[in-house]
């Protein structure tokens, strides 16, 4: 067994072994770099699934070389999928898998957060906003929508959340 990963029970990520065996702390250690949380939250809620898209997308200006890093670190630890691009022979799609759909809820707990302390955006804040007042039943129908779009290759609903919550932040950055 490679001592440098955690030991795999069912279901556990495929990541190095943490300073500790505290939950919060690895957490941490796998997410809690400048840019991780950024690149999965441009594929959750920008809808990104393509290299090209998350660099000419990012509000925060990602290197690209950050950016490639990024994404192997993800897929490498299991929260991101990699697939052949049925529309062009040489782009790679990325895909959210189950772990990082169960990031919704915290997701949605830091954007609330952050809204509430931070000096922040109206704009980059109504997404958060609306699903922490949607309460668990909107982050569970989310939840529903990104694995079929993710997990089963579906495509994104016209009339499903993400296209609330991107309809609802469009219109705030037009009065913005």
């Amino acid at each position: 067994m490679d001592m440098t990963q955690q030991p795999a029970r069912s279901g556990q990520l495929p990541v190095p072994a943490g300073k500790s065996g505290c939950p919060i702390n690895l957490t941490v250690e796998l997410l809690g770099d400048r840019w991780s949380l950024v690149v999965l939250r441009d594929v959750m809620f920008g809808g990104y699934r393509h290299f090209r898209e998350l660099l000419t997308n990012s509000v925060e200006g990602i290197a690209s070389n950050i950016l490639a890093a990024r994404l192997s670190k993800l897929v490498d630890a299991g929260l991101l999928s990699r697939h052949d691009d049925p529309s062009h022979r040489q782009k790679i799609e990325y895909r959210l898998t189950e772990a990082s759909i169960e990031l919704v809820p915290l997701m949605t707990r830091l954007g609330a957060w952050g809204s509430r302390w931070l000096p922040t955006s109206p704009e980059l804040s109504i997404r958060a906003q609306l699903l922490a007042a949607g309460g668990p039943e909107l982050e569970e129908r989310f939840m529903a929508e990104l694995r079929t779009m993710h997990l089963e290759g579906g495509p994104q609903p016209a009339d499903g959340v993400l296209a609330e919550l991107t309809l609802a932040y469009e219109r705030a950055a037009s009065t913005g």
